[in-house]
């Protein structure tokens, strides 16, 4: 891996798309879990301000490093341009991107 390189990690998490940018992500020592660390966000002197990425940065302001569900992520590529980070919404069938179907016992029609 280059110096120069990034992650680019997109997850699903409650109901939205989260695109993200990291220097580091490994398996961790939570099983089941991708651990991201090192969070980039964009440069502060640019004048356009981008709300969604500005909300990442407040819910990651004090966050050094987080754990990622395995079943959550859609996509990790390793970049070597950081992008902007984002937030998209995802609504029932119109997006692209569905959640891992969850199977609880009692919830099938054979039942």
């Amino acid at each position: 891996m280059s110096k120069n390189a990034f992650y680019k990690i997109i997850f699903l998490n409650q109901g939205k798309v989260y695109e993200i940018f990291a220097k580091s992500i490994s398996q961790g020592n939570l099983f089941g879990f991708i651990e991201v660390a090192q969070i980039v966000f964009g440069e502060k002197s640019s004048l356009v301000v981008d709300p969604s990425e500005e909300n990442l940065k407040t819910e990651f302001a004090n966050v050094s490093r987080f754990h990622i569900p395995m079943h959550s992520v859609i996509r990790i590529d390793e970049v070597n341009k950081q992008g902007t980070a984002k937030i998209t919404n995802v609504t029932g069938n119109e997006g692209k991107v569905m959640p891992f179907p969850v199977y609880t016992r009692g919830n099938d029609s054979g039942e």
